[in-house]
């Protein structure tokens, strides 16, 4: 008798316990800035500077990064880190992570680019994740538009939980 009252009381207490895991608002992940790496053989590198910002009431810990870069629709370079730190409640901070483009990938989309038709702009997505502790992994995405030379000659894009 005892255990049939005790597993609804465990099953409230492990429901209340999930309902306060809930996330808040989305990180808003730009990117900051980008420099040139050394590649080896047939790969670019990169060095891509994402701009965190964490609109929350609690500092957000994080031990790794992942990030892929997708242009037109298909993955066009991706890159880890093993970068550990705070993104502060309600702050802001830049994370580093080398990216790698292969020279394929570039052929690929300059090749689906190229079919005859003029091209001013080009979609872009960006995907990745702040590996937390727990139940704490943020993940983020954020989409926009490059134009190319000859357009209106700018970047704009909107960030996307």
């Amino acid at each position: 008798m005892f255990v049939r009252s005790l597993v609804p009381a465990l099953a409230s207490l492990l429901l209340c316990a999930c309902a306060s895991l809930q996330p808040g608002d989305p990180l808003q992940v730009t990117v900051g800035g980008v420099e040139p790496l050394p590649g080896e053989g047939l790969e670019l590198r990169l060095l891509v500077k994402l701009r965190v910002q964490n609109p929350n009431d609690a500092p957000l810990d994080y031990d790794g990064v992942y990030v892929r870069l997708d242009v037109q629709g298909k993955t066009f370079a991706s890159g880890v880190s093993d970068a550990r730190g705070t993104v502060p409640r309600f702050g802001e901070t830049v994370i580093a992570v080398p990216i790698t483009v292969s020279v394929l990938r570039m052929v690929r989309q300059a090749m689906g680019v190229m079919d005859g038709q003029p091209v001013d702009r080009l979609r872009y997505e960006l995907h990745g994740k702040l590996n937390g502790a727990g139940f704490r992994t943020a993940r983020f995405q954020s989409e926009g538009d490059l134009t190319l030379p000859g357009g209106a000659g700018s970047a704009s894009g909107r960030p996307r939980p």
